[in-house]
């Protein structure tokens, strides 16, 4: 039992590069998402700019360390094994909840997991020790927990959300009365003081009142404090010259350099800030440690007071922990997964939705829309026509070139960096651990609402989304409090059995997750996956369909197949991932469909035949997979609900069933994957052999109703197949004949000429 403290120590350092990388994953991107977003510098500069950021960050972390130390709880109150019980289960538990939102691919805060790990371990150690005392009651608690630094730490963290939201929206509301989205040529006048104004508030903040969370502060306080006023006016002249010099020299904005400085002291902020949420728990385990090994006092006897004092910094460990966060930056791709839900978000253009409208989204957007109209009644016509005229959008032209376009302009990410930089740097001066994920996330939210990036098309969407982060975040606040209690209660209850299975599950869960987010992070191989067409023929239109089609018919085969098998062999699991296959394939379909109004937009007008081709071929795919997903719908739920497998006749007949359509869909994949269309028409004629086996048996599952069949699932399940077979093969048919009469057999493939050209 002596030993257990050191391999305790052991395991939590361990923990906590695991901690850092986990942590990193979700909340480091944050700083990185309004650069990438704008696409104004490379990537590569990106994450150059960032990891120096970082690393020189990690030196203001040291005034942060504290609040693990004694923020939540009061030390002098816990005895040495108490609270190395609690560090261990506070490091289980927010490396399974950051792993576990990083495979949702939504950000979350570390500042806030730590906290109410942190407050969640120690309530449930001081109720233990209550419930042990003769003389203690529940109302002693407030004794074990600093309830006041407690609730000032809880409500900066909430009020953030509001502030951050709120300045955000209205500093780029100013922003872009001013720049308009029509940027290039009131940049040319007002860019170098924008830049300048930018640039002084991120040095002024980040570096200078950065600076108090430092010991470095000491030596220059005295020429600091009381010349605020003229370090400001310096710093501005300075960048004032600098700006107009950079674009006198390189002809580029000056916004450059905003979004490249905002990066840097972006990630300069969140080190300085969310290093304590990743080492300060294991810096403070330590410290304990190497207190009581020198003690000679029992574990259980040795109280915890050692934590009141300061301890200096130890800038090797904060570099060590810096660059482990900046190869985590670098190499993970969680932090992509994390970084397209904010982008998306905030996207100015049209994009694919990742989340789904609800009830409380759909209430929020009418609302604000009927308050809207109020507003606009107060305002005379002529301001409002002003100001709309200042957030007028240039027309995108493709729905394509939309996505791959920046998500916003390089204004709306310099306002993101420069407020979100200031908001976090001064909680960083006070000493407070203010979530960055909240300030950086809010000020992208409240910078795309000012900006009427939430339009009526994407309005619900988007709102369902930042909806859904925000449960998140609740969720991470209410999980974390509850689970780092429940760990420490079984950790002190038997720590010799249960801290090695708690670590065991700890490996093997970030294990399976990080198998799950690998597989579900793979994409679909080019041949497969579906892709928009850009052509304005019909003939252009014709030769790039070919290829959706045959990934359709490819994969289609392939889930009617699976499905058939699934049902013969009671295989659940191949069902199960039959359904999701098939609801790719119909999401991709719907995106598709999506496109259609670019499309059409797009199309020349001696060519608009080819919209009334290509919404023709998009109905068919639709109706295919439609029937595909109702067959993998009822074979999965009739083996799930354990219903009587399928007689063997039946098997039978749905296996020459699967076998003819197989070799039909064989050779019409082949037909348009070689683009040689000249092959449907064979195709076409063995079309009634499927018809002629599908009415067969139908007829005969009839009889075998009326005489012997005993079970009314099979018979809906059997009769739901076959007649979900044949819309299928109608759906299929009906789009080979289209495509049938469309072609000009006269016009070679080598002859077509790229139409995006």
């Amino acid at each position: 039992m002596e030993n257990i403290y050191l391999y305790m120590i052991i395991a939590i350092t361990i923990l906590a590069v695991a901690d850092i990388i986990v942590g990193v994953s979700n909340d480091a991107i944050n700083f990185l998402n309004s650069a990438i977003g704008s696409k104004a510098i490379s990537l590569k500069t990106i994450m150059i700019v960032a990891s120096l950021g970082i690393f020189v960050g990690a030196v203001f972390s040291s005034g942060m360390m504290e609040v693990a130390r004694k923020g939540i709880f009061v030390p002098g109150e816990f005895y040495f094994d108490e609270i190395m019980y609690i560090f261990m289960a506070v490091m289980i538990t927010d490396i399974l909840l950051l792993d576990f939102f990083n495979t949702l691919g939504l950000p979350t805060s570390t500042t806030v997991s730590i906290v109410f790990n942190l407050l969640g371990a120690a309530v449930v150690m001081a109720l233990i020790k209550i419930s042990v005392s003769d003389t203690e009651t529940i109302s002693d608690l407030s004794r074990y927990i600093n309830t006041e630094k407690a609730i000032t730490i809880i409500s900066g963290i909430l009020l953030s959300v509001f502030i951050a939201f709120s300045v955000g929206a209205f500093v780029q509301w100013i922003s872009r009365l001013i720049f308009t989205f029509q940027i290039e040529n009131k940049i040319k006048n007002f860019g170098v003081f924008f830049g300048a104004i930018a640039l002084t508030a991120i040095t002024y903040f980040i570096f200078l009142k950065g600076l108090k969370g430092t010991p470095y502060y000491k030596e220059l306080k005295q020429t600091l404090e009381g010349n605020e006023t003229y370090i400001i006016l310096a710093s501005f002249i300075f960048w004032l010259f600098i700006s107009f010099v950079f674009e006198k020299i390189t002809k580029k904005t000056i916004l450059l350099v905003v979004i490249a400085v905002g990066t840097f002291g972006l990630a300069l902020a969140f080190s300085g800030n969310d290093l304590v949420n990743f080492i300060g728990v294991p810096m403070a385990a330590y410290h304990s440690y190497e207190a009581w090994s020198v003690s000679g006092i029992d574990a259980s006897l040795f109280s915890m007071e050692v934590l009141d004092k300061k301890v200096p910094a130890e800038p090797l460990l904060l570099f060590i922990s810096g660059g482990i966060m900046v190869v985590t930056l670098w190499f993970s791709k969680k932090a992509k997964t994390v970084a397209e839900t904010e982008i998306s978000l905030s996207r100015q253009g049209d994009t694919h939705e990742k989340f789904e409208p609800n009830a409380i989204s759909r209430g929020v957007v009418k609302g604000a829309s009927k308050l809207s109209d109020y507003l606009s009644v107060i305002l005379p016509k002529s301001i409002q026509g002003k100001i709309n005229k200042s957030f007028e959008k240039p027309n995108s032209v493709s729905k394509t070139e939309s996505i791959n376009a920046p998500a916003f302009d390089m204004i709306r990410a310099s306002v993101n960096l420069m407020i979100a930089g200031v908001l976090i740097a001064i909680a960083t001066s006070l000493k407070l651990p203010l979530s960055t994920t909240y300030v950086t996330f809010m000020v992208a939210m409240g910078t795309s609402f000012a900006d009427r990036a939430w339009g009526s098309e994407s309005a619900v969407y988007r709102v369902a989304g930042v909806l859904n982060v925000i449960a998140g975040w609740f969720g991470t606040a209410i999980g974390a409090f509850l689970a780092s209690g429940t760990v420490v209660f079984l950790v002190n209850w038997n720590p010799a059995v249960m801290i090695p299975i708690f670590l065991l599950i700890t490996a093997f869960l970030l294990y399976r997750n990080y198998k799950s987010h690998k597989e579900n992070s793979e994409k679909l191989s080019d041949e497969d996956s579906l892709k928009e067409t850009g052509s304005k023929s019909v003939q252009g239109v014709i030769y790039e369909s070919a290829t959706n089609i045959a990934a359709v018919i490819k994969r289609g085969n392939r889930i009617y197949s699976n499905a058939v098998n699934g049902l013969s062999q009671q295989d659940l699991s191949l069902l199960k991932k039959n359904k999701k296959q098939v609801s790719k394939l119909s999401d991709e379909v719907d995106s598709l469909r999506d496109n259609i109004f670019y499309f059409i937009k797009n199309l020349e007008e001696t060519s608009l035949r080819a919209s009334s081709f290509y919404i023709n071929i998009l109905g068919f795919l639709q109706d295919m997979t439609q029937s595909l997903e109702y067959i993998s719908k009822v074979s999965h739920k009739h083996v799930q609900n354990n219903h009587k497998k399928l007689k063997f006749n039946q098997i039978k007949e749905l296996n020459q069933i699967s076998d003819v359509i197989e070799q039909l869909f064989s050779e019409a994949h082949d037909a348009f994957k070689t683009q040689s269309f000249e092959k449907i028409e064979s195709v076409l004629k063995s079309k009634s052999e499927i018809y002629n086996i599908l009415k067969s048996n139908i007829e005969i599952q009839v009889q075998r109703t009326r005489t012997e069949e005993s079970s009314p699932k099979n018979t809906t399940l059997y009769f739901t197949l076959l007649l979900e077979t044949k819309d299928l093969m109608n759906a299929a048919m009906n789009l080979l004949e289209e495509y049938h009469t469309q072609h000009d057999s006269r016009v070679e493939p080598a002859k077509i000429v790229d139409d995006k050209k």
